[in-house]
């Protein structure tokens, strides 16, 4: 395999591919269980991963029952977009603003809402110092269980969410690995 930053992350961290698209590895699963309202289903109090967007992966429209928090690692920006419960489309542009004004280094999608997240394609003289990757974490609690994973069906997500359908569209397609 080529020895690319992108590869040494995948091979170091143990990261496989997400369903959702991107590389991932569960480094957290919390012993405590607590009991989700109002169904009173049981589950870990939390769990945390590594996430990983390559080139020109990104995660697709999904959503999950609990709220998830991402925090920024290395390499290039990433853009979170969720759409909250009144239609209205939120974007946060996670990075280090420390190296990358105008960027965060986490923020938090309310649970239940639908959401995706792509690496900030780089422009002009950016392009050339572009990392070609994104390394994140996301914290979700109460516990992430793939039970509760739900991937959009972008044609339905964009009709409900017309002003938004070009983005929708872009990040619904069939999700890549990178």
């Amino acid at each position: 395999m080529t020895d690319t930053p992108q590869q040494r992350l995948i091979d170091d961290l143990g990261l496989i591919p997400h369903p959702e698209g991107g590389f991932y590895r569960e480094t957290f699963r919390d012993a405590a269980r607590v009991r989700r309202v109002p169904d009173g289903a049981e589950r870990s109090a939390s769990t945390a991963i590594y996430y990983l967007l390559c080139d020109t992966a990104f995660s697709a429209w999904h959503r999950i029952r609990a709220d998830e928090g991402w925090h920024f690692y290395a390499g290039d920006p990433i853009h979170v977009h969720w759409l909250t419960p009144e239609g209205r489309l939120v974007t946060h542009r996670l990075g280090n603003p420390l190296a990358q004004p105008g960027t965060v280094f986490q923020a938090v999608v309310p649970a239940g809402c639908w959401f995706a997240a792509e690496r900030v394609p780089a422009t002009g003289l950016a392009a050339a110092s572009a990392a070609g990757y994104a390394l994140a974490g996301c914290t979700v609690a109460p516990g992430f269980e793939f039970s509760e994973f739900e991937l959009a069906d972008a044609a339905q997500l964009a009709a409900s969410h017309p002003a938004y359908a070009e983005v929708i569209a872009r990040l619904g397609s069939r999700p890549r690995h990178g």
